[in-house]
C-alpha cells in the first residue's frame, strides 16, 4: 500500500499544476481554417489539423510565448497566460506574406503527414500549365507524344511508368488513374485540372502510407483545388504556333462559413509540328463549400473535353534521309478525343472529443478515343498499321476514414471502394480513322476494388516517432468478351507498412520508411490468369534525412531500393499479354531549397537510379532513367517583377535490354517573367529558351515504311518543343 501511495504521489507531483493550450488557426484574408500551421511553446510543438485546430498539453503555468508559423504567412508571437489544471483557448489569425525558408520547421509532431518540399514549392514556383503540376515531385519527369491531348508519359525512380502504371494520382480525393484502360493500365490524364485553381500538392515517393493502395509503387501525388478564390480572375494568353487560351474564375458566394465559385477555360493550338494539331480543350469547374457546426462540406462538379490531331513517333531514318522533317509525320491522320465529367462530395466532421470523421462519394463519366500508328506498314503493307483504342466508362466510389488523436499519437482506420464499368472497350485495326479493318479486342469490363486499412502513429518520446500501417485490397474482375468467351476472377493482397522518424534537434530529422505495395493488372489479364500473379507485389525502403543546414537552407537526401515481383502485362497497343520478370531498383535522391536573398530562391533535385532486370541475360530496363536533375532560380514578390528560370536534364539511357540502342538525353531551359500589380498581371512564358533540338519521348521500335523491303529496329521519337513564347494578361478583382 505504501508503494502504491508513493507512485500516486509521484504521479501528482509530475502532472499537477500543468495547463493545456488549445484553439484554432485561421487565415486573416478569408477567415478560413489554416491546416498545417506549426505552433511552438515551452519547447513543445503542435500542428493544426484539417479544421485549423490544435491542442498542446502538460504546459507549465504562467506566462509563455507562443510562436505560430506557416509557409507563406507572417510568423506571429503571442504572449499566453497559462493557468494550472485549466485549458486556455485561443483563436489565432495569420496574414499572408512573402515566403521565407526560415519559416520551415522540422519537428516530430506528425512527420509522416508533412512534406515540407511540396508546401514550399507550391508557394514559390509558378504553375503555368497542367504539366507543371506533376513536376513538383522531385525526380519526376514527363514526356508528351500525342499532340497535347493524351496523358503524359511519366518517369520516376527508375520506372518508365508509361501513363500511370506505378504512380497513384488523385484530385480532391477522386482517382485519376484508370484501371483496365483501353490504352494502358493506370492511364492517368490530369488535363481536367485548371492550374490556377490548385491550392496544394501533396506527394510521397515510395509505398509507405496505408491509406494509399493501387498504383502507389513508385509514389503517389494528390492535388487539392481551392475551396474559395482569393480573388476573381480573368486571364487571356496568346502564343506562337496559333496558340490561345482564356480563363475565367469568379466567386459567386463568399461569406464567413460559405463559399462558391465557378471557373472555366478554353484553349487552342496548332502546335509546332508540320501537320497542324488543331488542339482544342475546354474545362469547367464549380465548387461549393460550407462549414456548418462541426462539419465541413465540399461539393464540386466539373466537365472536360479535348480533341486533337497528332504526328506520333517518327523513325530516325525517315528524318536522316530527308523523307520528313524533324517535326514531320509518317501518318498525319493520328489523333483522338476524350471527355471526363465529375461529381464529388466530401465531408469532414469534428466530434466533441476531437476525432475527425471523413467521408467522400464521387462519380465520373469518361470517354476515350485514340488513333495511333507505331509500326506504319509492318503488319499491313496495303492499308498501314493504324489502330483504334476506344472506351466508355462509368466510375464511382467511396472513401471514408476515422482519425483518433490521443496522448501518445494518432490512430486512423479507413475504407475505400471503387467500381469501374466500361462499355465496348475496343482495340481495332483501322485505316484513315474512318474504316475499321478488323477488331482485335472488344468487350465490357467490370472491376471492383475494396480496400481497408488501419494506421497508428506512436509518439515514443519527443524525438522518436513510429508509424505502423496495415492495408488489405481485394479485387473482383469480370470480362464480357464480345469476340470470345470471357470470365470472372478475384484476388487479394495484404500490405504492411513500418516507418520510423528520429528528430534529435529542431533542424535535423532522420527517417526509415519501409512497406509493401502493388499495382493491379488489367482485367483482360486477370481473367485468363484466373487471378494468379495478377497483383504483383513491390517491396521498398527509404533511408533519408531532412536538415536545416542554415536558417534559409533546407536539404532532403535519401537512399532507396525497390523490388518488384513477376507480373503479366496487358499491352493495350497490341491486345496481347507479355510476362515480365522480377526487377530491382536502387537510387539516391537529393533535394535542396536555398533562399539566396530576399525573395530569391534556388531549388535543385538530383536523382541517380540503377534499375535492373533480375531474370534476364540482358539486364537493362528499356527507357528507365539513370540520372536526372531539375531545378531553377525563382524571384517572387507580391508586386512588381517576378520570374523563374527552370532547367530539366535527362542523361542518356538504355532504349533496349542490352544497351545497344541509346535514348539520347537533353538539357532544356524554360523561363517565366511576370509583372504583378494588385489588380492585374502581365506574363511572358518561354519554353526551350535556347531553342535546343531535342527528343521529348523515345522508343526502340521495329517498323517498316511504305517503300522498305525489310523492317528496321531503331529509335522512334516525338520531337520536343522548339523555342515557344506566350504572353498572358490577368485581371484581378
Amino acid at each position: 500500500m505504501r508503494l502504491l501511495l508513493f507512485f500516486l504521489l509521484a504521479f501528482q507531483l509530475t502532472y499537477a499544476h500543468k495547463g493545456t493550450l488549445s484553439g484554432i488557426v485561421k487565415e486573416t484574408d478569408t477567415d478560413k481554417p489554416l491546416p498545417g500551421a506549426t505552433l511552438l511553446i515551452q519547447g513543445k510543438y503542435a500542428v493544426s489539423n484539417d479544421f485549423g485546430q490544435f491542442v498542446i498539453r502538460d504546459l507549465e503555468s504562467g506566462a509563455s510565448d507562443l510562436i505560430v508559423s506557416a509557409i507563406g504567412y507572417h510568423t506571429q508571437k503571442v504572449l499566453v497566460e497559462l493557468i494550472e489544471d485549466e485549458n486556455t483557448n485561443l483563436t489565432l489569425h495569420l496574414q499572408r506574406s512573402n515566403v521565407s525558408l526560415e519559416e520551415i520547421k522540422i519537428n516530430s509532431v506528425s512527420p509522416h503527414k508533412l512534406n515540407l518540399i511540396s508546401h514550399l514549392d507550391i508557394q514559390v514556383r509558378p504553375i503555368q500549365n497542367s504539366q507543371e503540376i506533376l513536376r513538383f515531385v522531385p525526380g519526376l519527369l514527363m514526356g508528351q507524344h500525342a499532340g497535347g491531348g493524351k496523358a503524359e508519359q511519366i518517369f520516376l525512380r527508375g520506372f518508365d511508368i508509361d501513363h500511370g502504371t506505378d504512380i497513384l494520382l488523385s484530385a480532391d480525393g477522386m482517382p485519376v488513374n484508370m484501371v483496365s484502360h483501353a490504352h494502358g493500365q493506370g492511364y492517368a490524364d490530369l488535363h481536367f485540372l485548371i492550374p490556377e485553381l490548385i491550392e496544394n500538392v501533396s506527394f510521397q515517393k515510395g509505398m509507405y502510407h496505408a491509406d494509399k493502395g493501387n498504383f502507389s509503387t513508385a509514389g503517389w501525388v494528390d492535388f487539392k483545388t481551392k475551396n474559395v478564390l482569393d480573388r476573381n480572375i480573368f486571364k487571356a494568353e496568346v502564343g506562337q504556333f496559333n496558340t490561345y487560351r482564356g480563363l475565367g474564375a469568379l466567386n459567386i458566394l463568399k461569406k464567413e462559413n460559405q463559399s462558391a465559385y465557378m471557373a472555366g477555360e478554353y484553349q487552342y493550338s496548332d502546335a509546332y509540328f508540320d501537320a497542324p494539331q488543331k488542339f482544342n480543350r475546354y474545362n469547367f469547374l464549380s465548387k461549393y463549400h460550407v462549414h456548418w457546426k462541426n462539419t465541413s462540406f465540399n461539393l464540386s462538379a466539373s466537365t472536360f473535353g479535348s480533341t486533337w490531331n497528332h504526328s506520333g513517333q517518327i523513325p530516325e531514318r525517315a528524318v536522316a534521309s530527308g523523307m520528313i522533317g524533324f517535326f514531320g509525320a509518317i501518318d498525319p491522320t493520328e489523333g483522338g478525343e476524350t471527355h471526363r465529367t465529375n461529381v464529388n462530395l466530401q465531408t469532414s466532421t469534428l466530434t466533441s472529443n476531437h476525432h475527425i470523421f471523413k467521408n467522400q462519394v464521387y462519380y465520373t463519366h469518361y470517354d476515350f478515343l485514340l488513333y495511333s500508328n507505331f509500326t506504319f506498314f509492318l503488319e499491313n503493307p496495303e492499308f498501314g498499321d493504324q489502330i483504334k483504342q476506344k472506351e466508355n466508362r462509368n466510375l464511382f466510389g467511396y472513401n471514408g476514414s476515422y482519425h483518433i488523436p490521443h496522448g501518445k499519437g494518432e490512430f486512423s482506420a479507413g475504407l475505400n471502394y471503387r467500381q469501374d464499368l466500361t462499355k465496348d472497350s475496343e482495340l481495332s485495326n483501322t485505316h484513315n480513322k474512318t474504316q475499321v479493318l478488323n477488331a482485335i479486342m472488344l468487350g465490357d469490363i467490370r472491376e471492383a476494388n475494396l480496400g481497408i486499412y488501419v494506421d497508428e502513429t506512436f509518439d515514443l518520446n519527443a524525438q522518436w516517432k513510429l508509424n505502423l500501417g496495415l492495408r488489405y485490397d481485394y479485387f473482383f474482375n469480370r470480362y464480357l468478351d464480345h469476340l470470345d468467351k470471357g470470365g470472372k476472377t478475384s484476388a487479394g493482397i495484404l500490405l504492411p507498412k513500418v516507418n520510423v522518424y528520429y528528430s534529435p534537434t529542431s533542424t535535423l530529422q532522420f527517417y526509415f520508411n519501409s512497406g509493401k505495395g502493388f499495382h493491379s493488372n488489367d482485367t483482360r489479364v486477370a481473367v485468363p490468369q484466373n487471378g494468379k500473379e495478377v497483383l504483383p507485389a513491390a517491396y521498398g525502403t527509404d533511408l533519408g534525412v531532412n536538415a536545416k543546414l542554415a536558417p534559409r537552407l533546407f536539404v532532403n537526401a535519401a537512399y532507396w531500393n525497390l523490388w518488384l515481383d513477376q507480373e503479366f502485362v496487358y499491352v493495350g497497343d497490341a491486345g496481347i499479354v507479355e510476362p515480365s520478370g522480377k526487377t530491382w531498383r536502387q537510387g539516391l535522391d537529393l533535394s535542396l531549397r536555398y533562399e539566396l536573398g530576399k525573395n530569391l530562391f534556388l531549388d535543385t533535385d538530383l536523382n541517380w537510379t540503377r534499375p535492373r532486370a533480375l531474370e534476364e541475360e540482358d539486364h537493362y530496363i528499356p527507357l528507365a532513367p539513370i540520372f536526372t536533375s531539375m531545378g531553377g532560380l525563382t524571384y517572387k514578390r507580391k508586386e512588381g517583377l517576378n520570374g523563374s528560370l527552370r532547367y530539366r536534364y535527362v542523361a542518356d539511357r538504355p532504349a533496349n535490354e542490352d544497351n545497344s540502342i541509346i535514348a539520347k538525353g537533353y538539357f532544356i531551359n524554360d523561363l517565366q517573367i511576370n509583372y504583378t500589380k494588385p489588380s492585374y498581371q502581365i506574363g511572358l512564358s518561354i519554353q526551350n529558351l535556347f531553342d535546343q533540338r531535342w527528343k521529348e519521348t523515345q522508343f526502340n521500335t521495329l517498323s517498316q515504311l511504305k517503300d522498305e523491303a525489310e523492317p528496321v529496329e531503331e529509335i522512334h521519337f516525338t520531337p520536343g518543343t522548339p523555342f515557344s513564347a506566350k504572353l498572358s494578361f490577368s485581371l484581378f478583382f
